[in-house]
């Protein structure tokens, strides 16, 4: 079984409650969600929030739209993921996303779970040699891995960013890179900024209302696709 797990907050220093700001109409986080829907190959989903109470109306509203939802520390975003796993009874492969990604792209997604499981290596990334857009962000890896990481890990960065224990010691954990042909590694799809907002709120307005199942080439091809450009 492979489990995708959804870290969201509402106290992103940046852009506070971004991940409940409306996207034509219904909060970022489950327009989100729909798209990960989408993938072929995640048979479950989860977020994972924090107990913090700035965290209760995120959780509440995810609640009441049936969504599983795990609530643990606010800082050490690690053992969030690793609780999250015990209590929901997750065991196998661990899909890792953010919410700060309106436009994940489902086929992106299941190519890392896909090679991950071909290669079968522990960890399988977008991220670490880039070449999709910040935005489209995934990893793939061997729950055995993040135990190993929550047992011996005693740098705070390897607890707040979850997965760099696994890449940081290649002589322990097999790794591997999804890559991609083109390189738009500097292309800014994600939402940290009310800019990025404002970006992903004009991509939803020009396609969803006549596909929301749009793809990434589809914000390709949008005379504005190349917001963040660097």
């Amino acid at each position: 079984m492979t489990v995708a797990i959804l870290q969201a907050r509402m106290s992103s220093s940046r852009l506070p409650g971004k991940v409940m700001k409306p996207l034509l109409g219904r909060p970022m986080i489950e327009r989100q969600l729909e798209r990960l829907r989408r993938c072929e190959t995640l048979d479950r989903i989860i977020v994972a929030t924090s107990d913090d109470t700035s965290d209760d109306p995120l959780a509440a509203y995810l609640r009441d739209i049936g969504v599983e939802v795990f609530r643990g520390s606010l800082s050490d975003v690690l053992e969030r993921f690793l609780a999250a796993a015990r209590t929901f009874g997750v065991e196998g492969q661990l899909v890792r996303l953010t919410a700060d990604c309106p436009l994940a792209d489902p086929g992106v997604i299941d190519d890392c779970v896909r090679l991950q499981t071909q290669l079968g290596v522990d960890y399988v990334s977008n991220g670490r040699k880039r070449t999709y857009p910040h935005g489209l962000d995934v990893e793939a890896f061997a729950l055995e891995a993040l135990r190993a990481a929550g047992r011996e890990a005693t740098d705070p960065y390897d607890h707040e960013h979850v997965t760099p224990f696994i890449y940081r010691h290649p002589e322990r954990f097999t790794l591997a890179d999804l890559v991609q042909s083109r390189d738009e590694s500097h292309l800014r799809w994600t939402v940290d900024l009310p800019e990025d907002f404002d970006f992903v709120d004009r991509v939803y307005a020009a396609l969803y209302p006549d596909n929301p199942a749009f793809t990434s080439d589809d914000v390709r091809a949008l005379p504005f696709a190349h917001y963040g450009q660097t």
